[in-house]
């Protein structure tokens, strides 16, 4: 185990989220992703730290992508895991990860919840923080997603029935997990794929917070993670409310909706409740033309339809109510 040494603000930062946020329990089972960096090593040592307070149980992970940029990073994380007596599991990429940050992201969770599965943890714990957060608000946002995609990267989610991702450093900048790894000697792996402009993230964190940094608000990244955090509340109760709207307005066993109920609410709403119903006939997330195209049909003329859908379907207007029509089944 790393050596016991003083706590220092992090430490207290860390351990009085986890208490308010309810975030984890005594005894649980924490599988930590270490990818040898500074985040996820501040992330590791916090927890070690405070792991004779919570009677945790705890193993390292690390995902290798099987490109040339991480050439000797497993072996490194290993080396620390011995040296610090955390039991250490690792996910190998067989088949080639095409080179891009979504390809990646989907693989590496994936290769978590095989080795969650496969060594009996129900929680995974990644090492994002809230400058992670401020670049995933700016890159959701230039790429056009919504309130939800930009608040996208929260304190918890289910990645499985079983398995539960937390980020419990959302509320500790990239600066301060530097200072910490400085200040107890961690020795932090320096991945030379964080300074690869081909990736949009790098070139967010390496040229566009610095430059809002300087030129606009020196507290850029607080104030984003922030709008995040704000953002997130709000999403989570107009999803609550546009799910009680989409029961009320369904019909003909859910492949249906009362325009008349839809017309009471505004359009946010509106929207969301959209969003919903299409995602149970699709099976799949709308995007925004096919919500939008629903959405105009609820004060359309009679037999008004339109076919912003896969196979063939389309919605119409069939007096009060919206219908779907399938050419073949959407699913």
């Amino acid at each position: 185990m790393a050596n016991p040494q003083p706590w220092n603000p992090l430490h207290a930062r860390l351990h009085q989220t986890l208490r308010q946020r309810k975030l984890l329990q005594q005894k649980a089972r924490l599988l930590v992703a270490v990818s040898g960096g500074q985040d996820s090593l501040c992330l590791l040592k916090l927890l070690l730290d405070l792991q004779s307070k919570w009677s945790w149980k705890i193993g390292i992970a690390h995902c290798n992508h099987s490109w040339s940029s991480d050439v000797g990073i497993a072996e490194h994380v290993e080396q620390i895991a011995t040296a610090w007596g955390v039991p250490f599991y690792l996910k190998k990429a067989t088949g080639i990860i095409k080179e891009t940050e979504a390809a990646a992201r989907k693989w590496r969770y994936q290769a978590l919840i095989e080795i969650g599965s496969e060594q009996g943890f129900s929680t995974i714990i990644t090492g994002h923080t809230l400058s992670d957060r401020a670049e995933t608000l700016l890159y959701n946002l230039i790429r056009g997603a919504g309130a939800d995609g930009i608040a996208a990267l929260t304190w918890q989610r289910s990645l499985t029935a079983e398995i539960e991702l937390l980020r419990p450093l959302l509320n500790i900048s990239r600066s301060e997990t530097g200072e910490f790894c400085r200040q107890f000697q961690l020795p932090v792996w320096q991945d030379t794929a964080n300074e690869n402009r081909k990736y949009a993230r790098n070139r967010i964190r390496a040229d566009l917070l610095p430059y809002l940094r300087t030129q606009f608000n020196p507290q850029v990244e607080t104030t984003l993670a922030r709008t995040a955090e704000l953002l997130r509340a709000e999403g989570e109760y107009l999803e609550y409310a546009a799910g009680q709207l989409l029961s009320e307005a369904m019909e003909q066993d859910g492949l249906a909706l009362n325009r008349i109920v839809l017309r009471r609410a505004n359009l946010a709403l509106q929207r969301r409740a959209i969003r919903q119903f299409l995602r149970s006939v699709m099976n799949k997330a709308p995007n925004f033309e096919q919500v939008e195209a629903v959405t105009q049909l609820i004060n359309a003329p009679n037999r008004t339809q339109t076919s912003s859908f896969p196979s063939g379907a389309s919605a119409e207007v069939r007096g009060n109510s919206i219908l779907m029509n399938y050419a073949k089944p959407l699913r």
